[in-house]
Parts: structure tokens; C-alpha cells; sequence
């Protein structure tokens, strides 16, 4: 049973003239003849009862018709629905980041996404950043947000927004009504840091330390910034994070920025979008170029 023969059948069935039925099909009449005439040595019945004058339905052609009008509709739906996936307006993309994105601006970015592409579905893994970074070079998540640009022949990245670097001290702490210090100004401070084992921004901040001269006495390591700024504003030490977290409690704790020039390269806390290098699915293709208009305008 072939798909033209369902389809020449289900014409035929609606004309009920071999002419008009060709004519519709854009083929001559033998090919439709015959193509109707081995499906019908195929099934071993008639579909057809034909005369000089007229073309009728068997009692088989009735039974068969609805089931090749579902075939061929389901069919139809399988093409269009391919054809939004090969469109990016269909599929599945799945992204590993910190729980600490989920406090900027990313999670407007899927809302207004799920709004503009509702027939994407877009799954969030929260996840440290080493495990998610090494999840996406396994091909276990398609993107990830990460707070540094880690590029080499698997991984590129896209810079989405600016985060500077700020520090922050306890309340009622020497440097609170500083408005802007130099990182050796924290030599001699207890440090809250992010887990260096988990976290390759943890590493670029200490090493922007040591690059001010000091190695940072850690008296605390946490997995995620909002922990960081908690432990700060309890007064076990002071601690560098990106200036759109710091803000989160203000209320309890003095923000500093840092300058004129870090050292390390000029470590920041700028988010980036990591993917792997080379051809990308169609709905991840979409969602990584609406995020990155989505991230242009933020910028503007």
C-alpha cells in the first residue's frame, strides 16, 4: 500500500469521475487508473464499482474511505508539525544555570520566550556552576549561564549583560560608608566565598586577591551568592559579588564598588550564555537569538 494510491483513492471518492478526479490530481487518467487498480488487486476487493457511465463506492471503498481520510489528515499534521520544529517554533530546549540567575533578569526573558514561542518548551536545571558547565559539554543540556566567558573548541559564549564586581561588608563594618575601595583595602578581612571546588567564579575572585597582593582568608564557603550576602549581613566576614545581587539585601548589608582596576584580567560578575560550537537544533538555534536581542536591548 503505497501513499499516492491512498491519496488517488480519497480523490477519487470525492469526484467520482476518473476525469475530474486526474484532472484535480494533475495527472492523465491511465496512471490513476492503474494505481487504483493495484491497490485494489492489493487488497483483493473492489473500491470501486464502475460503469460506462458512472463511478460508485463499493461496500469496501465506504469502509476503507474515513480510515484513508485519517491517514492522509494525520499525515498532513506530522509535515506541518515538522515543519515548526525544522522552524524552531517547536521543541524542547534545556538550560543549566545557578540558582542565583533566577534572581536577575533571566526569568523575564523566558516569560516573555514562552509568550512569543508557546510550542517550546524550555527546561531549567538548577545545578552548580562546574556541574552544569560539564553537563553541557556532555551534551546533557543544550545552554548554560555562566558568570565568565569559558570558550574553547567545544564551548562559545555570548556576553548577555554587564555585572560589576562589588564588595560587601557587614553593617556598622569600618569600610560601610565607603562608597568606593581598593580590593588590597580587604587584606586583612574574614571572607564569605562561594565554594572554589564548584564554582570557577569563586576561583577568578580569589585570584583577583592574590593579584592584589593578598591571599583571602575564608572563614565561610557556600554554594549560592544569596547565602554569601546572609552570612555577610550575620557579620562573619565580607565578601565580592555582582553588583545586581548586592542589591538584594541593602537592607542589611553596605555596598562598595571596586576600582579603579581589578586585577585578574578585570574580573567582573558578567553573565554569559555558553553553547557548544557548531550547529544547533532549530528551538535552541531561536532561543539563543532571542536571548541575545532580548539581553541588546537590557544594554541599550
Amino acid at each position: 500500500m503505497e501513499l499516492r494510491q491512498l491519496r488517488y483513492f480519497t480523490v477519487l471518492a470525492a469526484e467520482l469521475s476518473f476525469t475530474r478526479a486526474a484532472r484535480k490530481l494533475h495527472v492523465s487518467q491511465p496512471p490513476l487508473s492503474y494505481q487504483i487498480a493495484s491497490f485494489e488487486a492489493e487488497l483483493g476487493m473492489r473500491l470501486f464499482n464502475r460503469s460506462s457511465r458512472s463511478v460508485e463506492l463499493s461496500e469496501a471503498g465506504k469502509v476503507l474511505l474515513p480510515h484513508a481520510l485519517a491517514v492522509l489528515e494525520r499525515l498532513e499534521e506530522a509535515r506541518a508539525q515538522l515543519q515548526r520544529v525544522a522552524q524552531g517554533m517547536e521543541g524542547r530546549v534545556k538550560v543549566g544555570l545557578a540558582g542565583s540567575h533566577f534572581l536577575g533578569p533571566f526569568p523575564q526573558f523566558i516569560k516573555l520566550f514562552r509568550e512569543r514561542r508557546p510550542g517550546v518548551e524550555v527546561v531549567l536545571h538548577e545545578m552548580t556552576p562546574a556541574v552544569h558547565v560539564q553537563a553541557l559539554r556532555d551534551g546533557r543540556l543544550d545552554l548554560s549561564l555562566a558568570r565568565g566567558a569559558l570558550t574553547d573548541g567545544q564551548l562559545a559564549a555570548d556576553l548577555l549583560w554587564r555585572d560589576p564586581l562589588v564588595a560587601v561588608v557587614p553593617l556598622g563594618h569600618r569600610l560601610a560608608r565607603r562608597a568606593r575601595l581598593l580590593l588590597a583595602e580587604l587584606k586583612d578581612e574574614e571572607f564569605v566565598f562561594l565554594r572554589l571546588d564548584s564554582s570557577a567564579f569563586a576561583l577568578r575572585l580569589f585570584d583577583a586577591c592574590v593579584g592584589s597582593g593578598f591571599a583571602p582568608r575564608i572563614v565561610q564557603q557556600v554554594v549560592e551568592i544569596p547565602a554569601v550576602l546572609n552570612l555577610v549581613a550575620a557579620g562573619l566576614g565580607v565578601s565580592l559579588v555582582p553588583a545586581s545581587l548586592a542589591r538584594l539585601r541593602q537592607d542589611a548589608v553596605a555596598v562598595c564598588r571596586l576600582g579603579p582596576k581589578l586585577p585578574a584580567g578585570g574580573v567582573s560578575g558578567d553573565v554569559y550564555l555558553l553553547r557548544r560550537s557548531g550547529e544547533q537544533p532549530p528551538a535552541v538555534r531561536e532561543f539563543t537569538e532571542a536571548l541575545r536581542q532580548w539581553s541588546g536591548l537590557l544594554a541599550s
